[in-house]
C-alpha cells in the first residue's frame, strides 16, 4: 500500500499503465488539443466532462478533460492512461472531486477502480457499443467509479 492510496478497492489493484497505442498516439496529442479540450469539455451538447482536482502535493487547482458517463448517481470515467495518472492519483488521494458533465456540476465522491472484468454490466449500460470498442482499441482495462451529486 502506498502512501498516496485511499483506503478503497483501488488499493488491492497492481498500478495500470497505459497501452502501447496511448503512449505513441494519444499522449502527444493531448498536448496540443487539451487547451481546446478543457474549453469544450462539460458544456452542453459536448461528450467529455472536466474534472476539477487539487494536486495532490502542490495543492494546485487543475482541470482535467475527459470522457465520462453519468448513469443514475454514478460517473464512470474511463482511465485512458491507467490507474497512476496524475488526476487519478489527485481525485482518490482527495477522495473526490467536482465533475462539469452535460452544462452541470457536480460534487464527485468515493473514487473507486473498476476493472473492466469486475462490473461488465455497469459499464455496457453506460457507455454505448461504440465507446466500448473504442476502449478495447486503446486498451483500456480500467474505470474511475464515482458517486455524484448535482450542485446546481
Amino acid at each position: 500500500m502506498t502512501a498516496e492510496a485511499p483506503p478503497d478497492r483501488g488499493d488491492a489493484l497492481a498500478p495500470v499503465a497505459p497501452a502501447g497505442i496511448v503512449r505513441v498516439l494519444v499522449r502527444p496529442l493531448t498536448k496540443i488539443l487539451n487547451p481546446l479540450m478543457i474549453k469544450l469539455a462539460g458544456r452542453r451538447f459536448f461528450p467529455m466532462a472536466q474534472i476539477h482536482h487539487l494536486g495532490r502535493r502542490s495543492g494546485k487547482a487543475y482541470v482535467t478533460p475527459t470522457s465520462a458517463h453519468l448513469h443514475g448517481d454514478v460517473l464512470l470515467i474511463a482511465l485512458t492512461f491507467g490507474n497512476q495518472s496524475d488526476w487519478s492519483r489527485n481525485v482518490r488521494v482527495a477522495q473526490g472531486c467536482t465533475i462539469r458533465l452535460g452544462g452541470r456540476t457536480y460534487c464527485a465522491t468515493s473514487p473507486e477502480i473498476v476493472p473492466w472484468a469486475d462490473d461488465r454490466a455497469l459499464i455496457a449500460s453506460a457507455f454505448n457499443p461504440v465507446l466500448r470498442a473504442g476502449f478495447r482499441l486503446l486498451g483500456i482495462r480500467q474505470f474511475m467509479r464515482l458517486h455524484v451529486v448535482l450542485t446546481h
